[in-house]
């Protein structure tokens, strides 16, 4: 596949993760977390044109120059920007503004493409195609949050990316205490804080070859899980009682029986499918409560190519924290990652929102340990 074709399959898959919703989706911003869909798209538009073709491609003027103020995301070296939390506020521009606004860089995109010959560019593009996909992922975090929390509890659509919500068999493989080696090698697309491959000492550990069900979670839930503040830690028993939580995001007690909120409407809990939408917090509670633990990132790495995963993202018991050798890019693009590394948890593989060929054993995914709308399950170790 070219470059070109790339770009337009890439492009046109966050248009078709949108195309069931109606226009008054596109808008919501429910919470701080829930970035509008239609931002979504104008931003990862705007990163095209911000990167891409306004440094480089000498003849292209921006669609609207306001453009940059409203679709800016972090990125205090490209200038000021709508706050996180007025994105829902953007009732302009509207959602054809948006689609037009993508349709404008995409044509500019495609007259560019092919003329590219500087590696450094083509390293820019293969980023934004990478950010793009990223972006993918939380508009399906996003929809859903959206649509999980209106009162009605409509469906995305029957046919939907939760049907691979399932597990694997259960057992545990061992692994030998020695020195591993962490981190990406080789060719092909990383992120930066994948990189700095290093040596690190681990000792003997055990991990889960399934996540966590359903069934085993309720039993947590029956025992008391919610109530007992020995199994958790100082902070997360604050969350728990001030935010009055009693179960994971989307699970609802109707007439005495639990029901769950998924893409396809609300239903019954399935019992075999593996929890999903489980905060830091709720991983490590459950995991003090079976007597064993979260696995550290490095272990997740060293068991990674004999797990089965993909299905949901994993929470590690690592912070999020640079590798060895670890250095910002200059400008913009140095704050894609490391100004994070602070106050963030690890979670290792990917979900049924990840696109095809956007996960990798070295990936780092991380998120506040609050967290749960995101497609995030439970791997034990010992």
């Amino acid at each position: 596949m070219s470059l070109s074709e790339k770009y337009a399959a890439v492009r046109a898959h966050s248009v078709l993760i949108c195309s069931k919703l109606q226009k008054e989706d596109y808008v919501v911003q429910p919470v701080v977390d829930v970035s509008p869909p239609k931002w979504h798209l104008g931003h990862t538009t705007w990163f095209f044109e911000t990167f891409i073709l306004i440094p480089n491609a000498f003849t292209y003027q921006p669609f609207n120059p306001d453009y940059n103020y409203v679709f800016n995301s972090y990125y205090e070296n490209i200038g000021a920007r709508v706050i996180r939390t007025d994105r829902g506020n953007l009732s302009r521009p509207t959602v054809d503004d948006v689609f037009h606004y993508r349709a404008y860089v995409d044509e500019a995109m495609a007259s560019y493409l092919p003329a590219i010959t500087n590696p450094e560019i083509l390293k820019l593009v293969e980023l934004g195609l990478n950010h793009e996909q990223q972006h993918q992922e939380l508009l399906w975090y996003d929809i859903k949050y959206i649509l999980g929390h209106n009162p009605l509890f409509p469906e995305y659509g029957e046919e939907n990316i939760e049907s691979g919500l399932v597990n694997a068999a259960e057992g545990w493989i061992d692994f030998s205490e020695g020195v591993y080696e962490i981190g990406h090698q080789g060719e092909g697309f990383q992120f930066d804080n994948e990189l700095g491959r290093h040596k690190t000492y681990i000792q003997n550990f055990s991990i889960s070859t399934s996540l966590v069900s359903n069934a085993e979670y309720l039993a947590f839930i029956k025992d008391g899980g919610y109530k007992d503040f020995n199994l958790w830690h100082a902070e997360a028993w604050d969350w728990v009682n001030k935010n009055a939580i009693t179960a994971p995001l989307y699970w609802y007690k109707v007439d005495g029986v639990w029901h769950r909120y998924s893409l396809s409407g609300l239903e019954l809990i399935d019992t075999e499918q593996p929890v999903s939408h489980i905060s830091y917090y709720e991983a490590s509670a459950f995991a003090q409560w079976k007597g064993m633990r979260l696995p550290t990132e490095f272990e997740w790495e060293v068991a990674s190519a004999q797990l089965e995963w993909g299905k949901l993202w994993e929470w590690t018991g690592s912070a999020y924290l640079p590798y060895p050798g670890f250095s910002k890019a200059p400008g913009a693009l140095g704050e894609y990652n490391g100004k994070f590394m602070i106050n963030q948890e690890v979670l290792r593989g990917a979900s049924v929102a990840t696109p095809a060929n956007h996960s990798r054993h070295t990936y780092r995914n991380f998120f506040h340990p609050n967290l749960r709308w995101m497609y995030s399950g439970i791997r034990l170790a010992k």
